[in-house]
């Protein structure tokens, strides 16, 4: 996977690199520039596979179901550096110190009392989001009542992560409708996982999921039903550009987050998607994200891509980076030096 990095991203940009951003990561956090991840998940724990992995994949290999399928699809590579898990017990204690060197606060999305161990952990660098499902089983939802009382009371700004997608369910389903309702009166948005899965074994890991289900129009009925609803559509609705343009143009509320995507594809991908994006008119949409799980140096190197496309300027990088997502979420804006 990183390979595929070397080869194209390292090579032929030069604005910062991954092992640049890791030195500067170890500077003191007021040093850099403040940076918004919009897409954390709540783990406790990463699980260690042999050996790291390698992000940025080169492909997605086929599988024969006569035989034993592993649940991802990646490709093994040969790469330099990978990114490894964290011993037992210090998976929240890694991202947090991760956090503090990249100056970095994040959205982290979980159930109330996993969210709230990393609000004891990191306080003043966690925006605290849940969502309707309870637990993993699908179609097991959070009371309504109780919903509103993690808004209301408890503390919570974000509504997500939204994986209807998994169930195989459009957000547009009025069976769900009662939620994004509550989001719309209370003024919360949402963020609801519309486009990529499975890690190229969906069929083997996640039978209910659809990509059918995560197309960005899908959203159009649900937004024609809140027209006020702040809606962040998380891995960008990819691949389906057309469709993510299409609702883009249609519906100013709407922004896309590149969590997952950006570390996760190759990379001539996965710049060919954020530009396409800038270059159609909605580069002030556009907000970085991790899908951070397992590896505590998955932040660093998901900024550092940001940092290396030479495809943005710099004021645009520092928007991706942080501006656009403090203004999704009415945040202040960053402080000018």
């Amino acid at each position: 996977m990183l390979s595929r990095i070397i080869k194209i991203a390292w090579r032929s940009v030069g604005v910062v690199t991954f092992s640049s951003a890791f030195c500067l990561a170890q500077n003191p956090a007021p040093t850099l520039p403040p940076v918004l991840d919009v897409h954390v998940h709540a783990m406790d724990e990463s699980f260690p596979s042999p050996g790291g992995i390698c992000p940025n994949t080169a492909k997605f290999l086929a599988s024969d179901p006569d035989t034993k399928e592993a649940p991802f699809g990646w490709s093994p590579e040969e790469c330099t550096p990978r990114l490894y898990a964290s011993a037992k017990g210090q998976y929240i204690k890694d991202v947090v110190a991760e956090m503090e060197r990249l100056n970095v606060t994040a959205v982290v999305f979980g159930d109330p009392k996993s969210v709230q161990k990393w609000r004891d952990a990191a306080p003043d660098r966690v925006i605290p989001g849940t969502s309707f499902s309870d637990g993993v089983g699908p179609g097991q939802r959070v009371p309504l009542d109780e919903l509103r009382k993690d808004f209301t009371t408890g503390g919570f700004k974000v509504m997500g992560e939204i994986g209807l997608q998994y169930e195989g369910i459009s957000p547009s389903d009025p069976s769900v409708d009662a939620y994004f309702a509550l989001a719309e009166q209370l003024d919360i948005p949402v963020a609801i996982h519309m486009g990529t899965g499975g890690s190229g074994r969906a069929n083997v890991a996640s039978p209910k999921f659809r990509g059918s289900m995560g197309n960005p129009l899908l959203l159009e009925e649900l937004l024609a039903r809140h027209p006020k609803l702040r809606v962040q559509v998380m891995h960008a609705g990819y691949p389906m550009m057309d469709n993510m343009l299409t609702l883009l143009q249609a519906n100013s509320h709407v922004y896309v987050d590149v969590a997952g995507l950006i570390w996760s594809y190759p990379i001539k991908e996965v710049n060919r998607y954020i530009q396409r994006l800038v270059e159609a008119g909605f580069e002030d949409r556009v907000m970085f994200g991790t899908d951070q799980l397992e590896w505590p140096k998955l932040m660093a190197y998901s900024i550092s891509i940001i940092q290396n496309a030479d495809y943005l300027t710099p004021e645009e990088k520092r928007d991706v980076l942080y501006n656009n997502a403090a203004r999704f979420l009415r945040l202040p804006p960053a402080p000018t030096r």
